[in-house]
């Protein structure tokens, strides 16, 4: 059995957590991705979890890393500046390979910028946010009910490559209130489980990985002892700072990853088949995005969307078979412009690229695409 619901992206998004088993969250208000905090503020005591509001958007993520050691799945959530304090403890649980998920709902920056205006100025800094160079994997959800279903792969992704999971919301997604349809119980959906060690504790290694690449991880307090650090490491996790053992740490961080793109990289095509002007859009833009396709289709305009919803790794496969068919592309973003740059690489002069960019602190609307997908004609 299930409800349907007027809900708020932002509360759809506390709700898939719930329903992927989270029972921490620790965090900071901030503008506009506060209503995650309320909402999990009420639901975690009713299904035995924990809320707890730190001093600080750092601290906010040092509970979770601490919680996630225990067992628990996590979650924290933010923006903008928020966002930005949170990277080098980011880079802290990319190395250690902590399971967690940040939700991050973009507002116009840099700095304070407009808290309350859309933006997706955050594209790169999910990506490259953090020092060093290691994968990430980020979720950017295109209406309310996919908020709270990524939220759910964003648990499965996390718990299954041993790895931090951005979820990446603009203030459009994140305030939108639509339709969603909720399962009465969500003892029914298929919480998402971590690798538990099989071996003892004193032949367990903390960082000994199988064939998938991904290291079993016992839980603190259950027996096994094991060594975390944001140090190069070894398979017991102390650190070894040679040159074979850093190669080795850092390629596996990458290659339980990159072996893995066909199940992570989600996307979805709008009238894609015949399509000759393909826009590219993301989150709050792709709604503007699906109405100038559908107008211009209209118009006798062969139109279409490609919308990434797994935004890193970047679906470089898909946007090169899109390149070898499209006459024109159109990249549509609430930036300075972020997205193209990786496009413009994937697509490799295969077909033109046009920049469609705003940044005023406004949405960008059906009819200024539409404008702009005529004047390719």
């Amino acid at each position: 059995m299930s409800k349907v619901y007027l809900m708020q992206g932002n509360q759809a998004v506390a709700e898939g957590a719930i329903a992927a088993g989270v029972k921490f969250f620790g965090g900071y208000p901030i503008t506009p991705s506060t209503e995650v905090a309320e909402s999990l503020a009420k639901m975690l005591p009713t299904v035995g979890g924990k809320f707890i509001q730190m001093e600080d958007e750092i601290a906010g993520i040092g509970v979770i890393i601490g919680a996630s050691l225990t067992g628990m799945k996590v979650m924290t959530a933010t923006s903008g500046p928020g966002f930005s304090l949170k990277q080098e403890l980011i880079g802290y649980a990319c190395i250690a390979e902590i399971p967690m998920v940040i939700v991050n709902v973009q507002r116009v920056g840099p700095s304070t910028g407009q808290p309350t205006a859309p933006a997706q100025g955050d594209v790169m800094q999910a990506r490259w946010g953090t020092h060093g160079d290691h994968p990430i994997i980020a979720l950017t959800p295109g209406s309310v009910p996919e908020c709270f279903d990524l939220t759910i792969k964003a648990y499965e992704f996390s718990e299954k490559y041993r790895t931090p999971v951005i979820l990446l919301l603009d203030e459009i997604i994140g305030h939108m209130r639509e339709k969603i349809e909720l399962p009465d119980n969500y003892d029914e959906i298929a919480k998402p489980q971590r690798k538990l060690p099989q071996v003892p504790p004193e032949e367990y290694k903390a960082y000994q990985a199988d064939a998938d690449l991904v290291p079993a991880m016992a839980p603190f307090g259950s027996g096994y002892r094991w060594h975390v650090t944001g140090l190069v490491h070894d398979e017991y996790g102390f650190p070894n700072g040679s040159p074979a053992a850093t190669q080795k740490c850092l390629d596996r961080l990458h290659e339980k990853i990159n072996n893995n793109l066909d199940d992570i990289v989600l996307y979805e095509n709008y009238c894609m088949d015949d399509a000759e002007t393909v826009v590219i859009a993301y989150g709050g833009t792709a709604r503007s995005a699906y109405a100038a396709v559908d107008a211009a289709r209209a118009k006798g305009i062969k139109a279409g969307l490609f919308r990434p919803i797994t935004m890193w790794p970047f679906p470089a496969k898909q946007i090169a078979e899109i390149a070898g068919k499209a006459k024109h592309i159109i990249v549509a973003e609430m930036n300075y412009g972020q997205y193209v740059i990786e496009v413009e690489r994937a697509v490799a002069g295969k077909a033109p690229v046009t920049l469609h960019a705003k940044y005023n602190s406004e949405a960008i609307t059906p009819d200024e695409l539409l404008a702009r997908i005529e004047s390719l004609k």
